[in-house]
């Protein structure tokens, strides 16, 4: 009987140190997962508009930030309307780095944006740029600002003059993303000047209006199908063409956003080819050279 209350006693024992064990491994997972999530929670949540800022703003925040960008890859900023997902993000953000240049989209949704989350700090980050007016098609300013390299500075500085502010502690490490992406932008002005230095035929047909600035950069002019944000007539179709034969154009350029249909007709009518550069690609720095070759060899 005695052997046996030894027995109870230490199957006992036991079971309460199996359980203690238990309880101390999983607190312990519970510590580590909440640490990872507060660690996750550290970083600065950030929206931008479009793909362009995505990189910039990446480039220099580093691994101190989180990015969300409102306006998807092939989207059109003039018509896009974002989904409730992106809202809910909006509504725990930090910071919201707009365009700031008269783009559509800001102007139809940043007043509800910033409603939603009165506390987001919101920063323009073309301050700074020097607005060229739109077409003489269209009223208002040229909203496209990031197709220029030089532009481009501008925008980062922006934002890294924002980081500081907000995490002075991290200050020599935004400065270091900061500066080394300058060298990289500072390269592709150079490489892009050298590429377009060449070029004969100084005019691009366009789709869509959005390369102004680096048009003025690089002593380029665009010439839009588009005519006030709409289709061409027949009659328009026919007076591009007949430009294109003036101007020995031969490759129509169109951005993935829009309809090729009527670059399409009139490639056809100049014995041409039509090609597809993209203003709002994340990946701004290998584009902007992809950019650069299509207008040279056009």
């Amino acid at each position: 009987m005695e052997r046996k209350v030894v027995y109870i006693f230490l199957a006992s024992l036991i079971l309460i140190l199996l359980i203690l064990t238990g309880l101390y491994l999983a607190n312990n997972n519970y510590q580590n997962t909440n640490d990872k999530s507060q660690t996750s929670d550290d970083k600065i949540g950030v929206v931008v508009t479009v793909g362009p800022q995505e990189e910039f703003t990446k480039r220099v925040g580093g691994d101190r930030i989180n990015v969300m960008v409102m306006v998807p890859q092939g989207a059109d900023p003039h018509t896009y309307e974002p989904l409730p997902n992106q809202m809910k993000q909006v509504q725990e953000a930090e910071i919201y780095y707009m365009v700031g240049s008269g783009i559509e989209f800001e102007l139809t949704w940043m007043a509800k944006l910033t409603a939603m989350n009165p506390q987001m700090e919101v920063v323009n980050t073309s301050q700074g740029i020097e607005l060229l007016p739109n077409t003489e098609e269209y009223e208002g300013n040229d909203p496209h600002v990031w197709v220029s390299p030089k532009n481009a500075k501008i925008m980062v500085e922006n934002i890294y003059t924002n980081l500081i502010e907000i995490d002075p502690e991290n200050k020599d490490y935004y400065q270091k993303n900061r500066d080394e992406y300058f060298k990289k932008l500072d390269e592709l002005d150079k490489n892009t000047t050298k590429i377009l230095s060449d070029q004969n035929n100084t005019k691009i047909m366009v789709y869509h209006p959005s390369w102004a600035y680096f048009c003025r950069d690089y002593d380029l002019k665009q010439i839009p199908i588009e005519s006030q944000g709409k289709e061409p007539t027949p009659q328009g179709i026919a007076s591009l063409v007949d430009q294109a034969r003036r101007d020995n154009i031969r490759v129509i350029f169109v951005s993935p956003q829009y309809s090729s249909t009527n670059a399409q007709v009139i490639a056809r009518e100049i014995g041409g080819r039509v090609v597809f550069v993209d203003p709002l690609s994340n990946n701004y720095m290998q584009n902007m050279k992809k950019v650069a070759e299509s207008f040279a060899n056009s």
